[in-house]
């Protein structure tokens, strides 16, 4: 179901809980709002349509395809670097640290634990909302 995006500061800088599989509905609707905003917006964490669960939903450019990552984890960062991001959530653009390579491990839609690395834009996406499951916001 395509839901709302949240533009709540307070809520959006609220910590996400660690999903489970009762929130395999949250994965559902994620996709679908995610589909539903094609055209502005290449990523979401579960908080940006109501739900303060550990699920984020990216674009990966090499795999012309959504990642869907369930209680995501950075396990290495390489190569800080400066850039300016916007969000769906948000208004305007802001400067924010990201980094070139990142190791991530997290959880697919079965629940089974994965770990890859990830470079490019689709390593800043994942930085992206993985800040959203930790309350930042850029």
């Amino acid at each position: 179901m395509i839901k709302n995006i949240v533009r709540d500061r307070f809520f959006l800088m609220q910590k996400s809980e660690k999903a489970t599989a009762a929130d395999l509905q949250v994965v559902r609707d994620l996709k679908d709002t995610l589909e539903a905003n094609r055209d502005r917006c290449v990523g979401m964490a579960a908080n940006m349509i109501g739900e303060r669960k550990r699920i984020i939903i990216v674009y990966d450019k090499d795999t012309d395809a959504d990642l869907i990552m369930i209680n995501p984890e950075i396990v290495r960062k390489l190569g800080p670097y400066e850039t300016q991001e916007g969000c769906l959530s948000l208004d305007g653009v802001r400067d924010t640290t990201r980094y070139e390579r990142i190791q991530i491990r997290y959880e697919d839609e079965s629940f089974q634990t994965r770990e890859k690395w990830y470079g490019g834009l689709t390593a800043q996406i994942i930085q992206h909302e993985m800040d959203h499951c930790e309350g930042i916001l850029i």
